[in-house]
């Protein structure tokens, strides 16, 4: 069933709690109903939100507005999706092929997972949003992206109104980035339900930030995704805001990957500022397309070093425990108060680092 509303107030609907209206909005709740849709009737431009955990909404929106209601959860047979040589492969490492529609929240599959004994998105677990919007995000954290874990998306492409699917090669997946983010086809593809191969083997994946001290006394070798799970929740709670109590879309920046030779003209630098033994905070990635190697430095270490931890400007501010997240500290935070705090992060950053930060949030 499909449900429109005109002028609706979208202040719910997105984390910062931006108070915005949108001309029209259309919520549909399977995936036939999307067939029905005249799409070039639509007010333009249109937008498919999710849970609105990555935008920032600059103004009213001038168009149309969706958001998916499919919702449900469905173990799927191997021999349904596998050639013999893959199936063979799944079923040797205890794989369980999973559908989830788009509109599921994606803590709820998480939780659902870690129940389930299924290994794969328990580091995934307390990030806002849904299903669809996360394969489309590429939403990653603790060492996972949930592009490891993606067996296919299902979409309906609004262009030739047909139904389609992508396997995850086709997705083109980056840091933080997709084949549905590409500027060419954006809007295009709407997510009905992502395919995730999730593992009936334990998996710990425990390398990342401070995962193994919160786990510290639980041996290894006996850990479940529940277990991982509430360690990852815990750590989350204590760095991130509630989004119902303090406004935000979690992260706002992505964190910059740099070449070896610039990284170490910080670490240079910021041992003359401190001390020889002083550590900056790295990690070796691994990109798409390029030879070298490349390092990952968290954006909220550059933030802090900058000194913008804590400080407010007008009803905005970054967030006293994690300076990565910027709040809508009032509540009352007006969209300019957001981006004026953002721009003067991103120069501050490049004066002290030549980094250029960008941000992860998408701005409407």
């Amino acid at each position: 069933m499909i449900k429109t509303a005109y002028y609706q107030d979208l202040t719910k609907m997105n984390t910062f709690g931006m108070k915005v209206k949108a001309r029209c909005f259309m919520e549909y709740d399977s995936v036939a109903d999307l067939v029905d849709i005249e799409f070039e009737e639509l007010a333009r431009p249109v937008l498919h939100i999710g849970g609105g955990s990555n935008l920032l909404f600059t103004d009213d929106f001038k168009g149309t507005v969706l958001h998916s209601k499919i919702d449900f959860i469905e173990m799927l047979d191997q021999e349904d999706c596998h050639s013999d040589r893959a199936e063979r492969v799944e079923k040797s490492q205890e794989t369980v092929l999973v559908s989830v529609g788009s509109g599921v929240i994606f803590d709820d599959f998480c939780d659902w997972a870690a129940k389930e004994g299924l290994w794969g998105v328990e580091n995934l677990s307390y990030i806002p949003g849904e299903v669809g919007a996360s394969a489309v995000q590429n939403i990653g954290a603790y060492g996972v992206e949930v592009k490891d874990v993606i067996r296919k998306v299902y979409c309906y492409d609004t262009v030739e109104e047909e139904f389609v699917n992508f396997d995850v090669e086709d997705c083109e997946y980056g840091y933080r980035d997709s084949v549905f983010k590409d500027p060419e086809i954006k809007g295009r593809y709407i997510v009905t339900h992502v395919v995730f191969a999730l593992s009936r083997t334990p998996q710990p994946k425990l390398e990342y930030g401070n995962l193994k001290t919160v786990l510290e006394g639980l041996p290894e070798g006996s850990l479940t995704p529940v277990q991982i799970r509430k360690a990852i929740i815990k750590i989350r709670k204590e760095k991130l805001p509630e989004p119902s109590v303090m406004g935000s879309a979690g992260s706002f920046f992505k964190n910059p990957v740099i070449s070896v030779e610039h990284f170490e003209r910080i670490v240079a630098a910021a041992k003359a500022e401190y001390c020889q033994d002083y550590k900056v905070p790295h990690y070796i990635v691994e990109c798409h397309g390029v030879t070298e190697t490349m390092i990952k430095v968290p954006a909220a270490w550059m933030i802090e070093q900058c000194g913008w931890k804590g400080k407010r400007s007008g009803g905005a501010a970054v967030w006293e425990k994690q300076p990565l997240v910027i709040v809508n500290y009032t509540g009352e935070a007006y969209p300019e108060e957001i981006i004026g705090l953002e721009k003067r992060i991103i120069a501050s950053v490049k004066t002290k680092f030549d980094v250029e930060l960008h941000p992860e949030v998408e701005h409407i």
